[in-house]
């Protein structure tokens, strides 16, 4: 399970696909729906929020738009209700851990796509994350 920090503009459509998936699961499993996962690290984050339903539902949020704008038909009835003004700090370091992690999947799977953001200094964050100076997560997996 990969619950990006970074705006999902970046991703290929496989990418964007397995994002939707794996964060309605990851919604599932802060609901109580489902016993796998449960202390998944990429969940953390989440679960150390007053009400982490809402803040997935922010996140999905933000996914489905992204879809939407590239045509694709992702359920919206999918996505509960939200938190307003809900935000979760990341550490510079860990975007761009990801923003590396991600160059590596596109290099083979989009080389495109890779082409396209090689060179990209400027990282946009999901909305509902705040870039804050550090490291890698301590819940990140390497």
């Amino acid at each position: 399970m990969r619950i990006w920090s970074l705006h999902p503009k970046y991703l290929d459509a496989k990418g964007i696909v397995a994002l939707w998936r794996e964060t309605l699961l990851a919604k599932h499993v802060l609901e109580g729906r489902t016993v796998g996962y449960k202390n998944h690290p990429q969940l953390n984050r989440f679960k150390a929020l007053k009400q982490p339903v809402a803040a997935i539902n922010a996140y999905l949020i933000t996914i489905y738009e992204e879809a939407l704008s590239r045509g694709y038909r992702f359920d919206q009835t999918k996505i509960g209700r939200t938190s307003p003004g809900v935000r979760i700090r990341v550490q510079e370091g860990q975007l761009n851990y990801e923003f590396r992690h991600l160059l590596k999947k596109l290099e083979t799977r989009d080389p495109q796509k890779f082409k396209q953001l090689q060179n990209c200094r400027n990282i946009e964050v999901n909305r509902l994350f705040e870039v804050v100076p550090g490291e890698i997560e301590d819940w990140e997996i390497i």
